[in-house]
């Protein structure tokens, strides 16, 4: 199948998605980015369903694209949340991330698979991870086997100049000062996961890849539970974290300068083929 990316069909899709989607202060464009993502995963042919949940009184919903598979059985899941905060137009956070989940989706569902895949947009992701948290613990209630779940959390700032990249404390010695590359984080339960992940990620022309692993849940280092991986950790599924580290990095981070022509195109298309490659080999 076809796996490579089209940087310009990344911008037409973030010229549709960016823009202010905070559940209160911008809830039209939220409702609209929910519909566009909605069309888009079934015009590629995938099962769509709306998983709903409530939060103070209100139903929201996550959007799920299924992709049957020759076999029942595991889950690999593929997820972005698209809600953005109050005064930000949201493109590295998290536009950047549905914007290669959806091109993902269109190219992997012309693949014949052996695991079923989830396509997962959720919502609600920045107050505290409402959307993917209701949405693991129901597989988790169901008793669901996951083999892989990997959350794209802000995939497209890079700046390459040196002293650019930031870290959590005690981790600057061990990694670049030059912010221009994709991170994956796991857990130690997660290890095979992310030794499997980045090795087909690393097989991308010009994209470099750092990883982590940590201990635990990832508590002692509270930054790497920011994502809708967190609460998959949480259900004690395998998964990871693919970031290009949010505010260690991008000084746009939650303002209203994070906008489209901040974002590095032809690097989000690389992490785009990079995490379409380990889907197939999952």
């Amino acid at each position: 199948m076809e796996t490579r990316v089209d940087p310009q069909q990344l911008r037409r899709t973030l010229e549709v998605i960016v823009g202010e989607r905070n559940p209160f202060s911008g809830q039209r464009h939220l409702t609209a980015v929910e519909s566009f993502i909605e069309k888009e995963l079934a015009s590629y042919g995938l099962s769509v369903e709306s998983d709903y949940f409530s939060y103070r009184g209100k139903n929201f919903r996550n959007i799920i694209g299924r992709q049957s598979a020759q076999r029942a059985g595991s889950l690999i899941i593929l997820g972005a949340h698209f809600d953005s905060v109050q005064g930000t137009p949201g493109a590295d956070d998290n536009a950047s991330g549905v914007a290669v989940l959806l091109e993902a989706a269109r190219l992997l569902a012309r693949a014949r698979v052996r695991s079923e895949i989830l396509f997962c947009a959720f919502n609600l992701e920045e107050l505290n991870m409402i959307g993917s948290g209701y949405f693991a613990k129901k597989l988790k209630s169901a008793g669901k086997k996951v083999d892989a779940m990997m959350s794209l959390e802000m995939v497209g700032y890079t700046d390459s100049r040196p002293g650019s990249q930031k870290y959590p404390f005690a981790l600057k010695a061990f990694y670049p000062d030059r912010g221009d590359f994709i991170g994956a984080i796991g857990n130690w339960k997660s290890a095979s996961l992310l030794s499997g992940v980045t090795r087909q990620m690393r097989q991308i022309r010009g994209l470099s890849v750092e990883t982590l692993s940590v201990p635990g849940n990832g508590g002692l280092i509270p930054a790497v539970r920011l994502s809708d991986h967190a609460p998959f950790w949480d259900a004690g599924y395998p998964d990871l974290m693919i970031t290009d580290t949010s505010f260690f990095r991008n000084p746009h981070y939650h303002g209203s300068t994070d906008t489209l022509e901040t974002l590095n195109l032809d690097f989000m298309a690389k992490v785009c083929e990079g995490v379409m490659r380990a889907v197939l080999a999952l």
